[in-house]
């Protein structure tokens, strides 16, 4: 639902959604089948990429689409609808790079990963840590003009299969950031079975002496929590995008089936709880997506997001978790089966409830910011 969003383009827009639904269309048996499997489909996430849906922040010349914030989260909104592959991951990585990156940094990661042929992965949580970096037990120690890198992460989404993953460690300096290529020695990866977003696979990482040179190095050393939140403020909006397609697309298939299910004399949504089910779902979700948009909006006039983003990422979290809960209510017995697609949207939003700042923290960190605020964030 895209109600406030400023596009470069409102024909790019159209075409877009209409492409992107009609290539998981043709590809929803194979889709299906890499769910279930949780089996990256690493050519049709490189299709995605030739079509321009991987690096839509990448600049033209180093192999994106160059588009803005708007265009990002139309074209994760529609992943979640349509059940596409998600770039994510890959597109934090190249917001990273494009913010922070040295000029070979991008030479060498930006292209590939913007046409989705360069897999990218993210290694910064860790067993027991839970969401506060500063207790993680990764550590990096200079020797002579390299580091040395040990440590273990967990919840790696294409950590087996990524190419180069972005590993947060303890250094001297503080928390620092470091490119690390996965052929290394000493890197191994071990796949995990997560219950959702099971196109883009988890795996546990483990470093162990893992010896890279200074230019991997990604910001400056200590600056991590700078490069950080520098990429999260920003790519909240990207999981609130794919969390409102879930919804919408667990909403349109209730909406569909019921209206053509016979239940005595009606049709179930005849039946005036129904209706208010659907209203109350359909309110959260638009709302959820004005909250989207304007975040979106702030963040392309250059304004201060973390706000906007975190209460975007919260409204989108409970309008979809909303939405596919009641779908259920909607279909019955028929949505309790695996030839249907509302199991998994519930299992794909449960992940999205905690991965990328959880539902938890996003309350703690809204809060502070009415709690702390003269005039209680504008409620004065």
């Amino acid at each position: 639902m895209y109600l406030e969003l400023k596009f470069a383009a409102e024909d790019w827009a159209a075409a877009t959604v209409e492409a992107m639904s009609a290539f998981a269309a043709e590809h929803r048996a194979e889709l299906r089948d890499c769910q279930r499997a949780a089996r990256f489909p690493a050519e049709l996430y490189a299709e995605m990429g030739r079509r321009g849906w991987v690096g839509p922040f990448t600049p033209t010349d180093e192999g994106g689409s160059g588009l803005g914030v708007a265009e990002y989260c139309l074209i994760e909104e529609e992943v979640g609808r349509c059940g596409l592959v998600s770039p994510q991951i890959s597109i934090q990585g190249q917001r990273w790079l494009i913010d922070w990156g040295t000029p070979e940094q991008r030479r060498r990661y930006l292209p590939g990963m913007a046409r989705g042929d360069l897999i990218f992965s993210e290694s910064i949580s860790e067993p027991g840590v839970g969401s506060s970096m500063k207790l993680m037990e990764s550590t990096a120690r200079r020797d002579g003009d390299d580091w040395v890198l040990n440590g273990a992460k967990t919840h790696v989404n294409l950590g087996h299969q990524s190419h180069v993953t972005l590993v947060y460690a303890i250094a001297p300096e503080g928390i620092t950031a470091f490119l690390v290529d996965t052929d290394l020695d000493g890197v191994e990866t071990r796949p995990t079975d997560p219950i959702g977003l099971r196109l883009i696979p988890t795996a546990d990482v483990v470093l162990t002496d893992v010896r890279v040179p200074g230019s991997a190095v990604l910001g400056e050393a200590g600056r991590g929590m700078d490069t950080f939140f520098s990429t999260f403020n920003m790519s909240r909006l990207g999981n609130a995008s794919e969390l409102i397609g879930f919804g919408r697309r667990a909403l349109a298939d209730a909406i569909a089936y019921g209206r053509d299910r016979q239940v005595g004399a009606s049709m179930v949504t005849d039946f005036q709880g129904i209706q208010w089910t659907v209203a109350d779902c359909y309110g959260d979700l638009y709302g959820a997506s004005l909250a989207r948009d304007r975040a979106a909006n702030l963040h392309a006039a250059g304004a201060d997001v973390a706000l906007a983003t975190s209460l975007a990422k919260k409204m989108a979290i409970d309008a979809s978790e909303h939405a596919v809960n009641e779908a259920f209510a909607l279909t019955g017995g028929h949505g309790l089966y695996t030839d249907t697609d509302y199991g998994q949207l519930l299992h794909d939003m449960k992940v999205l409830r905690v991965a990328g700042g959880s539902l938890e923290v996003l309350r703690n960190y809204v809060a502070r910011r009415v709690l702390r605020s003269d005039d209680y964030e504008g409620l004065g």
